[in-house]
C-alpha cells in the first residue's frame, strides 16, 4: 500500500523500562543487536593479527582510485540510519522486516568473517591529487584496517536499505524504488572506486542478500514473521480494564 501521508505509528513519549516487552514497543529490542555485532566485530578486529586469506582479482586493476566517491561511500552511514528513523516511527513493520534482514545477514558475514578471515592489498601508497577528500580517505585508512572485507557488509547493508524500501509503504512507488536503487548502486561502486574492498567482495554480499530476501519479505517468511508478531502482542498485550 502506498500513501502520500506519513502518520506516526507509536508514540515513544509512553516509552518506559517497564512496557519495553508489551506489544507497543517490543520491536525496538531488535536494535540490541547492533551493539553485539560491533562488539564481536571489534574483538575481531583487535585480537586477530594473521591467517588472512587476501582477496584480489584482475577487475581490481582496472578500476581507477577515486576520492569522489567518499560521497556515497559516507551517505551509506546517513543511509541506514535513515531507513531505521523513517520505519522506526512512520512504518513499524518496515521497522521489523529491515531489522531482521540486518541481523540475519550480518550474523552469516560475521560467522564469514571467524571461519574465513580476509583482507585486501588495494589501498594506493599515495594519491595522484591532493584535495579534502584525498585527504579524507588518507585518515580514513589510518583508521579502518583493511581486514573483514569478504562478502562487504558496507554492500550488504546499503541493499538492505533498497529491499526495506521497496516493501515499505511510503517508498514501494516506482519513482522512489529507481531512487533507491540508483543510491544503493553508487554506494556499491564507491567500495572499489576508493579501494576499500575488491570486486570480488561483491558478489558473496549480493548472494547473502539473495538469499535473505525470501526469508524476510516472502509469503513465508512474512507469515513466519506475522505469526511471531501475533504471538507477542498476544502474550503481551494489556490487561482489559
Amino acid at each position: 500500500m502506498n500513501t502520500s501521508k506519513l502518520n506516526v505509528e507509536v508514540d515513544y513519549r509512553r516509552l518506559r523500562l517497564n512496557n519495553l516487552i508489551s506489544s507497543e514497543f517490543s520491536h525496538l529490542l531488535l536494535l540490541v543487536f547492533w551493539p553485539l555485532f560491533g562488539v564481536v566485530f571489534a574483538a575481531l578486529e583487535c585480537f586477530r593479527t594473521n591467517g588472512y586469506h587476501v582477496v584480489y582479482s584482475p577487475i581490481d586493476d582496472m578500476i581507477p582510485f577515486c576520492e569522489y566517491f567518499v560521497i556515497p561511500y559516507l551517505f551509506w552511514f546517513v543511509y541506514i540510519v535513515g531507513m531505521y528513523i523513517y520505519s522506526l516511527f512512520w512504518d513499524i513493520e518496515a521497522f521489523r522486516r529491515f531489522s531482521w534482514f540486518i541481523i540475519l545477514t550480518y550474523s552469516v558475514t560475521i560467522l564469514i568473517y571467524i571461519v574465513w578471515p580476509t583482507s585486501q592489498e588495494l589501498r594506493p601508497a599515495s594519491f595522484e591529487r591532493s584535495n579534502i577528500f584525498t585527504e579524507f580517505m588518507r585518515r580514513f585508512y589510518e583508521f579502518d584496517t583493511n581486514t573483514n572485507v569478504c562478502p562487504s557488509i558496507h554492500v550488504i547493508g546499503a541493499v538492505a536499505v533498497s529491499c526495506a524500501a521497496w516493501n515499505s509503504k511510503f517508498f514501494s512507488t516506482t519513482p522512489w524504488r529507481i531512487v533507491f536503487s540508483l543510491v544503493t548502486l553508487s554506494i556499491i561502486a564507491s567500495t572499489v572506486f576508493l579501494k576499500q574492498h575488491s570486486f570480488l567482495d561483491i558478489p558473496p554480499a549480493l548472494l547473502l542478500c539473495a538469499l535473505a530476501y525470501p526469508v524476510v519479505y516472502g509469503k513465508k517468511g512474512k507469515a513466519f514473521f506475522d505469526r511471531i508478531r501475533d504471538k507477542l502482542n498476544k502474550r503481551f498485550r494489556p490487561p482489559a480494564r
